[in-house]
């Protein structure tokens, strides 16, 4: 199966996006911890793909600080424990932070099964749509910023975009990040 990519410049670098031709299937930031992970092994640039136009719009919007709707599909590729975790982290809202145990408390009561904080993480640190899947909205139950595969940096600016008070968080440190 072909798998489509695109790159987009964004204030806070360039992104690669990924489509199977219908819906989205990565975006990572140049360097990113786990870059094209999910991408097939035969992929074609695409400039002409009208959900790239989409998706660069809605970046475009997000970057200048308004809160658009996700208007096209999403269909990150993982296991169905990392796809429930990501469906999870659509349903933070923007301006919003949760915690990694929060999200395996969500689990337990919709799925019956225990989940640590850790495998929420690893889940979460696994994410293949970044910032449209707003992993950059989870944080440790202590206020670390643990985890973000974009670098904890980018993290910190993310959340500074969508106003959330940073002043109650902290770097984590060395060694714990994933």
């Amino acid at each position: 199966m072909d798998t489509y990519t695109h790159q987009i410049h964004t204030p806070f670098g360039r992104v690669t996006v990924s489509s199977d031709g219908h819906a989205l299937t990565g975006l990572w930031f140049d360097g990113q911890k786990y870059y094209g992970k999910t991408l097939g092994d035969h992929t074609i640039e695409n400039q002409d793909l009208a959900l790239f136009t989409q998706v660069e719009a809605w970046l475009n919007d997000y970057f200048s600080g308004k809160q658009p709707t996700l208007d096209f599909e999403v269909k990150p590729a993982g296991t169905e424990f990392r796809k429930t975790v990501w469906n999870e982290l659509l349903s933070i809202p923007y301006g919003n932070l949760i915690t990694y145990g929060e999200i395996a408390q969500r689990f337990y009561e919709t799925q019956g099964k225990n989940m640590s904080a850790q495998a929420v993480g690893g889940a979460v640190g696994h994410n293949p749509i970044s910032i449209i899947i707003p992993c950059h909205r989870v944080v440790g139950s202590n206020g670390s910023l643990t985890g973000y595969a974009g670098g904890i940096g980018v993290k910190k600016k993310l959340l500074q975009l969508e106003d959330i008070d940073l002043t109650h968080l902290h770097e984590p440190t060395k060694g714990t990040a994933l």
